[in-house]
């Protein structure tokens, strides 16, 4: 073999290495000259709830890791404001713990897969999905699609519960929509009430969990409290879910 050929062997060895060694996410820029205070406007158009104290918890559990100037601020590049936008994407829509997320990105920046960055897109005040922002009982029966009596009869059955001055917050909407589809079955709003007594009880058991961080005054604490508590609460809707399943298995010829 040549050396002009050794040469391009080699080159074409240590190429994946080389692509390997980047962070995902690949092709965008790695120059920090965001301010914590610029992440933070970019990423609220989407994740209007995201604080400072979040991403310095983000930061603490690895998945992400900003560069830190002289006197000791935190500075972000495009790639860094990408990488915790999925995190946060994955967080909202898949409900996915910070370790699966952290042994995804792992992989990610590994090259053992690949994926596009998330887009952004427009979101509540929590971060959950689409809403308008004063969801009232009129409002809420109008994008539902269902009589406002019926939002009415769930609240006064305890099942919906109205915040501050009569607005609900973006998961009302599902709870119409399935008591809307429920109605058609002969399940009325006052059959829903087992529904909240079973999901208080669940959110009791939540707070538990979560009570020892939410007692601790440092923010990153309370950031691990919101993150802990998010992802129990899926898991507890989840085992209710399974065990619906599981009960109404036998039911079906």
């Amino acid at each position: 073999m040549t050396r002009p050929e050794r040469a391009v062997s080699a080159a074409a060895e240590e190429e994946p290495a080389a692509v390997a060694a980047e962070p995902w996410p690949r092709g965008l820029s790695r120059r920090a000259t965001m301010r914590i205070s610029d992440v933070l406007a970019a990423l609220r158009i989407e994740f209007p709830a995201v604080t400072t104290s979040k991403l310095r918890f983000l930061e603490e559990q690895g998945l992400v890791d900003p560069v830190r100037t002289a006197s000791g601020y935190r500075q972000y590049s495009p790639a860094d404001v990408e990488r915790l936008r999925f995190v946060l994407t994955q967080q909202r829509d898949r409900y996915m713990p910070l370790k699966v997320i952290g042994e995804r990105l792992a992989a990610l920046d590994a090259g053992q897969d690949d994926e596009a960055p998330p887009r952004a897109r427009l979101a509540t005040r929590d971060g959950v999905a689409p809403a308008s922002d004063r969801l009232t009982a009129e409002r809420l029966a109008q994008e539902s699609g269902v009589p406002v009596e019926l939002v009415t009869e769930l609240v006064a059955q305890g099942v919906l519960r109205p915040g501050a001055r009569g607005v609900f917050d973006p998961w009302a909407r599902e709870v119409v929509s399935v008591a809307a589809s429920l109605s058609d079955h002969g399940i009325d709003p006052r059959h829903l009430r087992t529904f909240r007594a079973a999901a208080d009880r669940q959110a009791d058991l939540v707070e538990q969990v979560v009570a020892p961080w939410r007692g601790q005054r440092s923010v990153s604490s309370r950031a691990r409290a919101g993150t802990l508590a998010a992802e129990v609460g899926e898991l507890c809707a989840r085992m209710h879910t399974a065990l619906v399943r599981s009960a109404v298995h036998d039911l079906a010829p």
